[in-house]
C-alpha cells in the first residue's frame, strides 16, 4: 500500500500527550547538550503507520528509507537496523569473525564498536588516533597486522573521514575486509565519496543525538554485493522469510544465524519524514558548526585551547563541535564553568583500551598517546537545531571561561 504524502489530524488527546512536559533530568539544563529535532510530519507519518495495520518490520516507510539510502549512495544494499550497534554486530557476522581473528581499530570510540568483534570471539587490536582529527592514524595500522588480522573499522569521528584511500590500499595489500563505522557521518564525503560506502560494509546511526534521528536507529549499508543476500538473512533472524514473502519458497526456515535487528516501523515513519528534510538539517547544522569555528578562532589563536580540524580531501556534516583544551584539569574547569552557566558541555568516549574490558579482550598496540589526550581533553558543545538564537551567548561563554581559567593559571 502506498504511503500518503497528508499528514492527518491527531487526535487530540494525542497532541496533548505529545505536548505535556515529561521531567528528565539529562535535560535540566538551560542549553542542553542536545535536544532532538522533529516537525509536524514525523507525527503524522507515524499516524499513518498505525493507520496501515502494519507495526512490525520491513513496512513501506521502511522500504522507502531504503531506497532512499541506497539511490542517494549508490550501495548495494541498505537495510535498517535497531541501532548503528546492530548493524555493527551484522557486519562482523558478515566478516566471518571469530575466535583467534584479530580487527584493527582505534580505542577512541564507542564500545558498540568494540562489542561487535568480541561478540564473535575475536580480538580488538587498539591503535592511535591522529591528533587533528581524532580518526585512525592510518600509518600505525600496517604495524599492527599479523598473520590473524581479518579486517579494519575505520571510525568516522565527528561525521569527519578518515584516510580511505591509504586504508584502503593497506587492505587491499594485506587480502582484508574494511568495515566502516559512519554511525556520525551520514551526509559526508571523503573525496567526493560518501562515508559509510567505500568499505566492504558501512554502518549508520539514527540516535536522538544523531544529525537525522529516529530516536534509536541504524542502518548497514552493504557495499561488496557478496554479502547482500545473507545482510538479509542476518537481519530476520536467520530465516529466509524475505524470499518466502516474495513467492521464492514454501516456507520459511531457519538457515543461519541472525538476530532480530530490524526497527519497528513506526520507528521507520520517524525516519522518512527526517530524511525528507536531510538536507535543509544538514546544512543548519553546518552552520552552526561555521559559526562555533569562527567565533572560537581567537581562543585557539591565544593557545588556550584547539578548534576541529577538517582536512581537504573530508567535507563534513557540522556533526559535532568539540574542543581540545590544554589539559584534563583545564577541561574539567572548563565543564564545571559552563555547567555554572546552564550550558551542557560534556565530554566524550572514554578510550576503550584503558576500560576494564578494552583490557580483557582487547590488545594495544604501541603508543596510544593522541586516544590519552583526546579521552582527557576532549569536550563537546551543545549542537542541535533550534540552538542559533543562543549560540552567540554559549560563544561568549565559552571565552569568558577559557581567558578566566588563562588568567588563573599565570
Amino acid at each position: 500500500m502506498p504511503v500518503s504524502h497528508g499528514e492527518p489530524d491527531l487526535p487530540a488527546s494525542a497532541l496533548s500527550l505529545i505536548q505535556s512536559p515529561i521531567a528528565d533530568s539529562r535535560r535540566d539544563m538551560e542549553i542542553p547538550f542536545n535536544r532532538p529535532y522533529a516537525g509536524e510530519k514525523e507525527l503524522a507519518y507515524i499516524a499513518q503507520a498505525i493507520s496501515l495495520r502494519h507495526l512490525s518490520g520491513d513496512g513501506e516507510f521502511a522500504r522507502r528509507c531504503e531506497r532512499w539510502l541506497e539511490d542517494s549512495f549508490g550501495s548495494t544494499k541498505a537495510l535498517l537496523t535497531h541501532s548503528c550497534t546492530a548493524a555493527l554486530e551484522m557486519a562482523a557476522i558478515l566478516c566471518e569473525l571469530g575466535a583467534g581473528d584479530e580487527v584493527v581499530m582505534p580505542a577512541f570510540t564507542h564500545p558498540s564498536t568494540a562489542n561487535a568483534i568480541v561478540l564473535r570471539g575475536a580480538t580488538p587490536v587498539f591503535v592511535d588516533v591522529r591528533f587533528d582529527t581524532m580518526n585512525l592514524d592510518e600509518t600505525l595500522i600496517e604495524d599492527a597486522i599479523t598473520q590473524r588480522t581479518k579486517a579494519i573499522v575505520a571510525v568516522h569521528y565527528a561525521g569527519v573521514g578518515c584516510e580511505m584511500d591509504a586504508i584502503l590500499d593497506i587492505a587491499r595489500r594485506h587480502n582484508l575486509l574494511v568495515i566502516e563505522d559512519a554511525a556520525q557521518g551520514i551526509m559526508t564525503r571523503y573525496n567526493g565519496r560518501y562515508l559509510g560506502t567505500l568499505g566492504n560494509i558501512g554502518a549508520l546511526s539514527f540516535h536522538e543525538t544523531k544529525n537525522v534521528l529516529s530516536g534509536e536507529g541504524g542502518a548497514i549499508l552493504i557495499n561488496d554485493p557478496r554479502y547482500a543476500e545473507r545482510a538479509v538473512v542476518i537481519r530476520e533472524k536467520g530465516t529466509n522469510r524475505a524470499a518466502f514473502f516474495r513467492g521464492e519458497i514454501e516456507r520459511y526456515e531457519w538457515i543461519d544465524i541472525g538476530s532480530s535487528y530490524l526497527p519497528a516501523e513506526i520507528v521507520a515513519a520517524f525516519l522518512w519524514a527526517q530524511l525528507e528534510q536531510i538536507f535543509e538539517l544538514t546544512r543548519r547544522r553546518k552552520e552552526i558548526w561555521r559559526r562555533y569555528h569562527q567565533g572560537l578562532e581567537e581562543l585557539e589563536l591565544a593557545g588556550l585551547l584547539r578548534r576541529p580540524v577538517i582536512p581537504p580531501s573530508c567535507e563534513h556534516n557540522g556533526h559535532l563541535y568539540y574542543l581540545v583544551m590544554p589539559d584534563a584539569k583545564t577541561r574539567s574547569r572548563m565543564i564545571a564553568g559552563l555547567k555554572a552557566r546552564e550550558i551542557s558541555a560534556p565530554f566524550h568516549f572514554v578510550p576503550l583500551h584503558t576500560s576494564p574490558l578494552g583490557a580483557r579482550f582487547g590488545r594495544t598496540h604501541g603508543c596510544l598517546r593522541n586516544t590519552e589526550i583526546a579521552g582527557e581533553c576532549l569536550l563537546r558543545l551543545p549542537m542541535w537545531i533550534g540552538i542559533e538564537a543562543q549560540l552567540n551567548r554559549v560563544i561568549d561563554d565559552i571565552s569568558s571561561v577559557a581567558r578566566q581559567l588563562a588568567a588563573a593559571r599565570v
